[in-house]
């Protein structure tokens, strides 16, 4: 019980303050990465598996030893479960980001909204026009609310605080180091491809959530097609299934050809309404909430049914201990 009412308490935590201000967890183990990064490197997948094996172990290991000391304590525990959830969640930010980049476009400071979506996308927006960053901004919304509330909400409720941090550091690592550029083709490998693996689930949860979460049958259907029809061509296998159920579901049409590093990559069309634009950054981020909650109640259930199965194996392991012998 403690972990889902640590879950409950670190999202609420999360919506209400956003994150940590003055340093961010997240911040300090991207710099100790980046420290052994200057150690380990090589171009090969092998030396980037061992730099992801290290830091993902250690970091789930702190998680382990988080959870069991906290538990002897039962508010220790429902308090460490908490401040990791904060830790790692990043939907506030997320729709901050998102209403900032609103309010630069509606003034007509598209100069501004330029830099502003830098802070959400690794495409390069020098040269977008207002529809191309608030595309930029949607799919943004869209990718991350999986990666950022999503998958660490899912992975919190099935192994509490190692799976929140062991999470994290596997999507931090693949944002860091998980590039198809000449330095990180070959050592970025392990990072990209396990943070796909962890990632697989929660996006289709996401995509789920959404078309739930869509105002009529009709566009319920149409997140559904954009799945089923799009998705496939995305370059990535989880963010063309969030990024196409949000296209069906606002009934607007994203993708297209993205610039990063000097190089052009194609994302495919996702959706087969009107190309995205500034009026409909403010329903994106609603529907990003609204997956968000859902995902909370996802994560909730798995929580509790964990919960459920360790006291049924406990009381099973008990009645055996004071059995009568033959």
């Amino acid at each position: 019980m403690s972990r889902s009412l640590g879950l409950a308490l670190g999202y609420l935590l999360d919506l209400a303050v956003g994150d940590p201000r003055r340093w961010h967890p997240v911040a300090g183990f991207g710099s100790a990465a980046a420290a052994l990064e200057r150690r380990t490197y090589a171009a090969r997948r092998a030396s980037g598996a061992t730099h992801v094996a290290a830091l993902v172990g250690a970091t789930a290991l702190l998680g382990v030893v988080a959870e069991r000391s906290s538990r002897r304590f039962g508010p220790a525990h429902t308090l460490a479960t908490a401040a990791a959830t904060w830790a790692v969640l990043g939907g506030h930010s997320l729709t901050r980001e998102a209403h900032t980049i609103d309010e630069q476009l509606r003034q007509g400071d598209l100069a501004a909204a330029r830099v502003q979506v830098r802070n959400l996308v690794g495409r390069a927006t020098a040269e977008l026009d207002a529809d191309e960053v608030a595309r930029a901004c949607i799919e943004s919304l869209a990718e991350n609310t999986s990666d950022a509330v999503v998958a660490p909400l899912l992975w919190g409720g099935l192994l509490g605080v190692p799976g929140l941090l062991g999470y994290r550091a596997v999507n931090t690592l693949d944002a860091m180091v998980g590039h198809r550029n000449e330095r990180y083709a070959e050592f970025g490998w392990a990072a990209a491809r396990l943070d796909d693996l962890v990632n697989w689930v929660p996006a289709r949860v996401a995509g789920a959530i959404a078309l739930a979460a869509a105002p009529s049958s009709d566009r319920a259907a149409a997140g559904w097609e954009a799945i089923r029809r799009d998705a496939p061509a995305h370059p990535s296998p989880n963010g063309g299934v969030v990024e196409a159920a949000f296209a069906g579901v606002l009934g607007v049409r994203l993708g297209g050809s993205n610039t990063y590093d000097g190089r052009v990559e194609d994302r495919g069309t996702l959706g087969t309404g009107p190309a995205a634009g500034r009026a409909h950054i403010a329903p994106a981020a609603r529907l990003a909430r609204k997956v968000a909650a859902g995902s909370l109640a996802v994560g909730l259930a798995i929580a509790l049914s964990r919960t459920r199965a360790q006291l049924g194996s406990a009381t099973q392991m008990g009645s055996r201990a004071v059995s009568p012998s033959g």
